[in-house]
């Protein structure tokens, strides 16, 4: 067991009053949070980076100076590193709750290929490797204990916790203990203990998506009222978005991924006979698939995932139970096949693509029959509650599916996020690239029908219109805006609706907003042209849905905006006038890979794959395709050039480098002859 002097000191201020007992080495002095270049030296020796992403600098900062932490970080943006870095350099033991074993596995590979004292402890380890694990962290051999939540709070595991004096716990995918989160795991509520039986010990909770109710959810779960919050942004911007119809999905599947040979990607389906059925078929047609889900036994499971994980196998066709936690950085496609549950589910399932930073793709296919799936299943759910929350979730979703304004404005709002510059590779209702190659069809999915928001059924939707241009709505969007204000946000938007066009309805009477200013103002519109209006509005965050309420609609900030300030409202609605605007936002320049020699590219990542097989361990943990790129684009002949790539430590420079300078030496001397 550690000693105490290796434990970590108790904090001064307002950190060691939320303590609620004493630390591990009361008495002894906090040790000194490292300096800004400290941190900068150790991440890029360590772990090959040259410079921290958004915040998390911050982060690190904070937890090495004894904070509670709240971290909200889209995937991909690092929020591992945010825990892991601190471990390394502060005294103790660091635990990562974390839901999946595959995730631990990662995770644990990745930090062991760096020299890092890590280990896992979970199911997939007979009794006596649990015994060994546990024994190295009862004398204090492991900085980073990964673990499930059920194995967590059995009382002989919190009797080790206990001898060893945790620093910090890391909940990863804490949106698991929110009730209206879109992954709740009853297990994970069990963590609420950890505040009262480890007082003493700082805790940090990591998701990519949570809404205001999910954060306010796990704040009050974790006792982190006092937490430092950290959210970054939710955009990703190299990201490409895109719906279609599912008429004909199988031909359009097939004709997108001949056109993406050699790239990883992830097929989600709803059921376990779908994922067989679909990877049979694509299997048949001469790709590299597998289904994934959690009717096959453990060991093929996990060698389904390894085949992936190390490029033997280019395509999973999966359920829901493959992908959280994964850390293979170059998957550049995710497709759903069928329609997901909930807008968080699709941000998190959808965020698995393009994870080093790289363009990738993002298509959903989308048909009312799995809409009708999903109503059938939420009416199965045992308590109202469960069903109110599924179904509020569900419509969300069709709302954004269904969209007719941009895809990516329409989903950051939905996590209360403005959009303030568009990539120029952002979404298929948007235009601004070109239809995925290769594609079969240019099918879009229709717009909601006339009335969806307050029926209890939906209707197949209608073709839509196709050509939308940018045009300027802001007074009619005022007088929108300014009408569910006066009827006092309480209200769905086909009730709004009726209030604008003049409805001499008994409910319109009965709440007598017949004498409201805005009643009647909308004669000289159409109520469907109300209702695109109002969805657009939607799309773009000037409106959004209240989740306590079914139907109802608020106005965000960016709303109120537009009421108090008068901001213009520009958007992509048919049959509001033809006004262009007079400027656009500036939009960065479009992602590209880095300019990179092919050939010198796929010979190391032929290398790459030779050199992880023969260290068991898939590719990424050797380096990843970023690195590969910059090392085919900078062509390196010395070990100093080699360790100046982002993504090359002085770990892997020292043990990897001679085999890369090598390869490259030889492309060069071919290309000279």
């Amino acid at each position: 067991m550690a000693s105490g002097a290796e434990q970590p000191a108790r904090p001064t201020g307002d950190a060691a009053v939320r303590g609620g007992g004493a630390r591990p080495g009361d008495g002894a002095a906090e040790p000194a949070v490292p300096t800004d270049a400290q941190l900068l030296a150790t991440l890029k020796t360590t772990f090959g980076h040259v410079g921290f992403r958004p915040q998390q600098q911050d982060i690190v900062r904070a937890i090495l100076a004894g904070q509670d932490v709240f971290v909200l970080m889209p995937t991909g943006g690092g929020k591992s590193l945010c825990y892991q870095l601190p471990a390394l350099l502060r005294p103790g033991l660091t635990v990562v709750v974390s839901p999946l074993i595959a995730h631990m596995k990662d995770q644990v590979d990745r930090l062991e290929a760096l020299g890092l004292p890590a280990t896992y402890v979970n199911s997939s380890l007979d009794a006596v490797e649990i015994s060994s694990r546990q024994a190295a962290v009862a004398l204090g051999r492991v900085k980073l204990l990964y673990v499930a939540p059920e194995r967590l709070v059995l009382p002989r595991f919190l009797d080790l916790l206990a001898s060893a004096r945790p620093a910090f716990f890391a909940i990863d995918e804490a949106h698991c203990i929110s009730e209206w989160g879109h992954d709740f795991r009853p297990e994970y509520r069990e963590l609420s203990r950890l505040r009262e039986l480890f007082p003493a010990t700082r805790i940090g909770a990591f998701t990519a998506t949570a809404t205001r109710r999910v954060r306010a959810d796990i704040e009050t779960q974790l006792a982190l009222e006092q937490a430092l919050t950290f959210q970054g942004s939710f955009n990703r911007p190299n990201l490409h978005y895109e719906v279609r119809g599912k008429k004909r999905a199988y031909q359009q599947l097939v004709a997108y991924l001949r056109t993406r040979r050699g790239a990883s990607g992830i097929i989600y389906c709803h059921t376990r006979a779908g994922t067989e059925e679909l990877a049979a078929k694509l299997r048949a047609d001469g790709l590299s698939a597998v289904a994934y889900h959690a009717g096959l036994e453990g060991d093929e499971r996990r060698q389904r995932q390894d085949a992936f994980a190390r490029d033997e196998t280019r395509i999973v066709v999966a359920t829901i139970a493959f992908g959280l936690g994964i850390d293979k950085p170059d998957i550049r496609f995710v497709v759903h096949y069928d329609l997901p549950a909930s807008l968080e589910r699709y941000y998190q399932e959808s965020g698995r693509a393009g994870r080093d930073g790289q363009p990738s793709d993002c298509i959903l296919f989308y048909s009312y029959g799995d809409v009708a799936v999903h109503k059938h299943f939420i009416a199965q759910k045992p308590s109202p509650t469960e069903q109110r929350v599924a179904a509020w979730q569900l419509r969300r979703m069709v709302d954004w599916a269904t969209g007719t304004g941009c895809r990516r404005r329409a989903l950051l709002a939905y996590f209360d996020e403005r959009l303030d510059r568009q990539p120029e590779r952002c979404c298929d209702v948007c235009h601004t690239s070109a239809a995925a190659a290769g594609a079969a069809s240019a099918e879009q999915p229709a717009p909601r029908p006339a009335g969806a928001d307050e029926q209890a059924s939906h209707a197949p939707p209608a073709p839509p219109a196709t050509a939308r241009e940018v045009i300027d709505c802001t007074i009619p969007a005022q007088m929108l805006l300014s009408c569910v204000w006066r009827t006092g946000q309480r209200f769905g938007i086909v009730y709004v609706v009726d209030v604008l066009c003049g409805s001499r309805s008994q409910r319109v009477l009965q709440w007598a907003h017949d004498k409201l200013p805005t009643y009647g103002i909308g004669r000289e519109r159409t109520r469907e042209e109300w209702r695109v209006l109002a969805d657009a509005m939607l799309d773009a965050g000037y409106l959004r849905r209240k989740p306590d309420e079914f139907n109802a609609v608020e106005i965000t900030e960016r709303g109120r905006a537009v009421l108090a300030r008068r901001e213009d409202v520009l958007l992509r609605v048919a049959g509001w006038g033809t006004r262009q605007p007079t400027s656009r936002t500036a939009r960065p320049a479009d992602v590209n890979a880095n300019p990179a020699d092919d050939a010198l590219f796929e010979a190391l990542r032929a290398l790459r794959k030779r050199l992880a097989d023969e260290r068991g361990v898939p590719a990424y943990v050797v380096l990843h395709d970023a690195a590969l790129r910059e090392m085919a684009s900078a062509r390196p002949t010395q070990a100093a050039e080699l360790r100046r790539i982002p993504g090359v430590g002085e770990r892997k420079a020292d043990d990897l480098g001679p085999a890369f300078l090598a390869a490259i030496a030889e492309h060069l001397r071919q290309r000279s002859e």
